[in-house]
């Protein structure tokens, strides 16, 4: 950590420099001693990217920023704080009449990272331990949440898992981000090929703590992840406009619930839930596209909670893999997209370009599902572009027979 960086020369400099191009700047060089261009050009990346993903710290003077690849591994807040609601209405719930909630008192972070998580914990917990083996960046951290006006978290410079052997104190809950690179920084997509190996040392973990919350990221298989655990409670798939950025793992000791899923996609002026458990098994059957189509979000579509859109919704699945659904009246608050079907073709390969002739179209939005062709090759086939007001769905209804819907788009 360079403290020449928090003069108000070079704090100066740099938020003058939010939108210059980095690339000139670089070649331009220092114009401060002590403080390389590239010590510089990493403070204003870093603080570019924290702009939308990190207000709070965009806002407040004087913090330093680490290496860009910390804010882009690290939660925004809006995931943040929904997990610090999660455990705060976790905790509430392990409360009866006859044992009344204590209020959550400690938690440990045993992967601080930039320490986003565990900031918005601090909220909820008594007292937070933020435990990162980098030594430069828990004293960034450390030193962020001074400018923070944070006061009840302590930051330990060491390995999670090597804190909690050596000490002797016990948490109201362990909170883990498993790193998901390898030793050649390389992605994984197993649980256990993540540090730490969470499932090698889970009987340890809950020696500590009753409650584990795990975030994983969304390339992460669910059901490989979920039968390398165990007491699972919960399982979250949380997307931020439509993009899924997280699964969340609660787990509580010696649970015997039936584990429930919860979709959440967190939009701008709204928020689209969808729970259930794994034990449903019913399902409506499969019916032919009709005045309606809709289109689930992506928090639903990772979850693998099919079936569900139609046993929660008045609305018929098109067919078992395209994950379309249609209805005859229109539905609403559907968490996902909506359209208002205006013709049903055959998809026949020869005859496309006659269909978009009598359409008139130059240009669509195009979607697949459960559909040979990629968009890719779709758009060479019919020399669509993108973009305008028509929405065609190419797929494959439950009679294996191929499809274009042409649609507008409702919500």
């Amino acid at each position: 950590m360079n403290n020449k960086i928090l003069q108000k020369a070079s704090q100066s400099f740099i938020d003058k420099n939010l939108n210059s191009d980095i690339t000139k700047l670089i070649l331009k060089g220092s114009p401060f001693d002590g403080i390389t261009i590239q010590e510089l050009s990493n403070q204003i990346i870093a603080k570019q990217k924290s702009k939308n993903k990190l207000p709070t710290w965009f806002k407040t003077s004087d913090i330093y920023y680490p290496a860009k690849i910390s804010i882009e591994q690290t939660s925004s807040e809006i995931t943040a704080n929904y997990k610090a609601t999660l455990l705060n209405n976790i905790f509430a719930d392990i409360g009866t009449k006859n044992k009344p909630k204590n209020s959550p008192k400690s938690l440990l972070d045993i992967t601080g990272g930039f320490g986003v998580d565990a900031y918005f914990f601090s909220k909820i917990f008594t007292q937070v331990i933020h435990a990162e083996i980098n030594e430069n960046l828990s004293e960034i951290v450390a030193y962020n949440y001074q400018k923070l006006g944070v006061k009840n978290i302590q930051t330990v410079a060491v390995n999670g898992l090597d804190y909690l052997k050596n000490s002797t104190q016990k948490f109201d809950c362990i909170y883990i981000d498993p790193s998901r690179r390898d030793e050649v920084k390389g992605k994984v997509f197993l649980l256990k090929d993540c540090l730490p190996n969470v499932p090698e040392n889970l009987d340890f973990l809950f020696t500590k703590s009753p409650t584990i919350l795990i975030k994983n990221s969304p390339m992460l298989d669910i059901s490989a992840t979920l039968n390398s655990l165990k007491h699972v409670k919960e399982i979250h798939v949380i997307a931020v406009n439509n993009e899924v950025k997280e699964l969340l793992f609660l787990l509580q000791k010696n649970t015997k619930s039936i584990v429930e899923i919860h979709t959440v996609n967190l939009l701008t002026y709204k928020t689209q839930t969808l729970s259930f458990t794994l034990d449903r098994k019913d399902t409506k059957p499969y019916i032919n596209p009709i005045n309606f189509l809709y289109e689930p979000n992506t928090a639903i579509l990772k979850s693998g909670g099919f079936n569900e859109v139609s046993n929660s919704y008045e609305v018929g699945k098109i067919a078992q893999h395209s994950h379309l659904y249609t209805s005859e009246k229109i539905v609403e608050n559907f968490p996902g997209r909506t359209f208002k079907i205006e013709a049903i073709y055959p998809y026949q390969k020869k005859k496309i370009k006659r269909i978009l002739s009598l359409l008139k179209l130059e240009k669509a939005n195009i979607t697949t599902r459960n559909f040979p062709k990629t968009v890719a090759q779709i758009r060479t086939e019919t020399k669509l572009k993108d973009g305008g007001n028509t929405y065609l769905f190419f797929t494959t209804n439950s009679k294996d027979e191929l499809l274009i819907i042409n649609c507008s788009k409702i919500a």
